[in-house]
This record gives C-alpha cells, structure tokens and sequence, in this order.
C-alpha cells in the first residue's frame, strides 16, 4: 500500500466526519458541546459506546497479545458484565436522580470540596494518560506507513492527530461525537470482519469457530495458579471493576449515557452495549489466534502490537484488507481520542473552573473553548512523553496497569459514599487518594519480590480497598 492511498483514505474519512460536525454543531452552545441538549438516541449512544471503549489500543493490542496469553482476556471481558450491571443498576440512576452534568458533582454533595476536586483531578490525569496511550500507538503506526516515507518527525504527525480531533468536535462537542463515534465505530466493525474474512481464506480455513476452538491458543479460563496474573478470579473480578470504573466513574464514558432522554432509555443503551461488547471482544481474539497461525506458516516475525499492522499492510492480503485495516484503526483510534477530548474539556471546565456558575453565557463558551485548545495541547506533550518512556510490552497492559493506579482512588471515593452514610474529614482526602496508590505499589511489588504473586490488574481492587480504609480512618 503506497503513501498517497493512506493520504487519500484519511482525507475522505476526516472530511465526512467534518461534515457531519458542521450538521451537529449549527447553533450549538455550551449546553449542547457538554449534554447534547440530552435528545441522543440511545440505540446510537450504545453502538458508539463499543468504538470509544475498544479504541485503536483493542484493536491492535488485544489480537497481539494471544501470542504470549492465548484467550486469557476474555475472563476480564466476562468481568465486564458484571461491572455493567452495576453500572446500569447502581451508577446510572443515581447520576439521572441528581441530574449531573459532571458525574463528580456527587463528590461534593456527598463529601465536600475537596473530595470533589480529588476526584476531578484523579479522572483528568487517568484520562489524559489513557487517551495520550491510545494515541501513541496509533500516530506509531502512522508515523511506520505514511509519514516516515515522508520524512516527517513523530511530532508532527502527533500534532496532526490533534488538531483533526479538534476540528471535528470544537464545536458541537459530545452532540457530535454521539453521531462520528457511530460510524467510526461500524467502520471498525467492519474492518475486523474483512480481516478474518480474507485470513481465513487465505489459510483456507472452512469453519473460523471450530479452528479457533482446536487451536492450542483458545485456552480461555486459567485456574492452575494463583500466583500468576492470568489465573481466572484476578482477571475476572479485576474485570468487573475496570468495567466500573473506567466505565462507570469515567466522565468521558458517562457524559455520552448523559445525552440520553432519560434513565430508562440509558439503561437499554447499556444492557445492550454490554451484550455486543463481548461478542465484539471474542472476534478480537479470534482474529489474534488467526493472526498468530498465519505469522508463524508464513515466516512474519511480527509480535505484539507490531502483529495486526505489519500482517495486514505488508503481507499478501491485498489492498482491500490493508485499507479496511487502517480506516478499522483510524476509526477506533479516534472514537476514543474525540470523547476523551471532549470529556476532558467538560470536567476541567465544570469541575475545576466551575464555568456553570457564570452568570454570562458568551464568557461560559469562551472559557469552555480556550481548555478545548489547553488538553488539546496537553495531549500532544503527553504523547510526546511516552514516545521515550514506552517499553516493550503491549499498550493495552500499560493502560490497564495504569488505570489500577490511578482510578483506585475514584473507586474507594464512590464505594463509600455509596455504602456507607459516614461522613470524612473533607480536607484529609487529597493526601489519602495520594497515598493509596503508593501503598498499593508497594504492595504489589513485595508481593511479587518475595512471594512471586502477581496482583496484575487487580491492582485497582487493592487500591480502592486502600482508599476505603483511609477514609474509614478520617471519618468524621
């Protein structure tokens, strides 16, 4: 696949999402950048909740890691759903009741100001380390098939990202991404399917479920030992609780249930979203034992995150596969990236400058615009970061080890003001929330020096219970 095709396919794709920015963003204001005016169609909200959730990292990531963990990750996608059902049970009608539009308001009804802005600040930096992540690996791959050919540096095409993102959501904000995150979502859907599609044709391949199901790398459930991080409960209660925290105490994921008419029709966007999810997440991982046969018959030493992209560009697909791929990964990549933007741009707006308390509507959008610009560029710097710190294992592992650390805190906060009616010194949850995560290092990393026990992503468990506990301790 030449240069100037992966030119003229990103052309035609941002071009149609910059249409349909200029149809969602006419007389938009701050309300419809922040709530969509709450007129989403939930059956739309749900479909592109599966793109911002899978993003470029699962699109990549996931098939790459059946190498080294076979199936092992669809224990944590079976967590998922209970993690869901909290969400559409618990979370969700509580957010409708107090009618937010920053979910972390509760914070500051239920505790106080200061457990507010914590919470706030934990959701800004694990967001914008989460969304910085996602694009890393995709302006990586970018960078490999266009821009390198080129000559052009790796923050450039960063920049580029950036400012495309920009361009389509500055406006019309979470009204339009509700509309792109569909199609881009269906775009990923549809590359996935290609790609299994034109493998197993090329390998010859009658029945996908019963050659996945034969394959050596379909081993799914993992119970010999506890001490390593696949074994099943670890993976599937860790599940349970990414779901509810990277889902549920996430700004970005719920500011699109938010757009919904009302609870009932949330509720129906995440029961469904739920059951697609999985299925979505299963073809993943059937495409990554696929990928991994087909890189082994075929000589391609391609391994991990370098799996998917390298088999589909440079190998003997053809060029429908390499250009269903990349418009599969640009659409999941930006899915993600354009929510997590805008979400950003919403809490730091509502959550840390308070905008909604001005009186003056045009100083409100002023202000909401000019962070739009700041986390735009934030972005770009963290990504920057990464360029030199990543190592060599997948990005998605990062993420999720990363989130243990960072959303922990979020999930002792909620926990407690949810099942308890104990009331914390306000003033003492900032240093708890920063003292959790440490102790939760601390723990993780004796564990593994002296016992060879690996919490892996169960590491947020242990950091909520930490954060429990210290607020327990400085409860009024």
């Amino acid at each position: 696949m030449q240069p100037v095709h992966i030119i003229l396919l990103i052309v035609a794709y941002f071009s149609v999402l910059l249409f349909i920015s200029y149809l969602t963003g006419k007389s938009a204001n701050n309300k419809t950048f922040f709530k969509a005016n709450n007129s989403s169609p939930w059956y739309l909200v749900a479909f592109g909740m599966i793109g911002a959730s899978l993003s470029g990292v699962t699109f990549i990531s996931v098939p790459g890691w059946v190498e080294s963990q076979s199936m092992s990750y669809m224990q944590m996608v079976l967590g998922y759903i209970v993690g869901y059902a909290v969400i559409g049970l618990v979370l969700l009608p509580l957010y409708y009741r107090l009618n937010l539009t920053s979910i972390y308001t509760y914070l500051q009804d239920r505790f106080g100001n200061y457990s507010y802005k914590t919470g706030a600040s934990f959701f800004l930096l694990s967001r914008t380390i989460g969304a910085a992540f996602r694009l890393f690996l995709v302006a990586n791959v970018l960078q490999l098939l266009l821009f390198d050919a080129y000559g052009i540096p790796f923050w450039v095409t960063v920049s580029i990202t950036i400012l495309l993102i920009w361009l389509y959501t500055f406006k019309g904000g979470i009204k339009t991404i509700v509309w792109t995150d569909t199609l881009q979502t269906l775009f990923m859907l549809i590359a996935v399917g290609v790609c299994i599609y034109t493998i197993s044709t090329e390998m010859q391949i009658t029945n996908i479920f019963s050659y996945v199901a034969e394959s050596e790398l379909s081993k799914t459930f993992f119970f010999d030992d506890v001490k390593t991080g696949d074994y099943f409960w670890k993976r599937f209660l860790a599940g349970a609780f990414v779901a509810i925290v990277m889902t549920g105490l996430d700004q970005d994921m719920m500011q699109k249930n938010l757009t919904c008419k009302n609870l009932k029709d949330a509720q129906k966007n995440m029961f469904w979203f739920t059951i697609v999810l999985v299925i979505v997440n299963f073809f993943f991982l059937a495409l990554g034992v696929l990928l991994t046969d087909y890189a082994q018959k075929n000589g391609i030493d391609a391994h991990k995150d370098q799996l998917f992209p390298i088999i589909a560009t440079k190998g003997s697909l053809g060029l429908a596969t390499a250009i269903f791929f990349l418009l599969g990964l640009i659409a999941a990549a930006y899915s993600s990236a354009d929510s997590a933007l805008t979400s950003l741009t919403t809490s730091f707006s509502i959550d840390i400058l308070e905008i909604d308390k001005k009186k003056n509507p045009e100083e409100q959008e002023k202000t909401r615009k000019k962070i739009h610009i700041l986390f735009s560029f934030v972005l770009i710097a963290t990504i920057l970061v990464f360029k030199y710190f990543i190592a060599d294992q997948s990005v998605i592992a990062k993420i999720f080890t990363f989130a243990g650390y960072t959303y922990g805190p979020l999930l002792g906060l909620y926990a407690f003001g949810l099942f308890t009616k104990l009331q914390v010194k306000d003033k003492a949850v900032p240093f708890i929330c920063i003292i959790a995560p440490v102790l939760t290092f601390l723990t993780n990393y004796s564990t593994i020096q002296y016992f060879n026990f690996d919490f892996e992503f169960f590491v947020l468990v242990i950091n909520g219970v930490y954060s429990f506990l210290g607020l327990f301790l400085f409860k009024k």
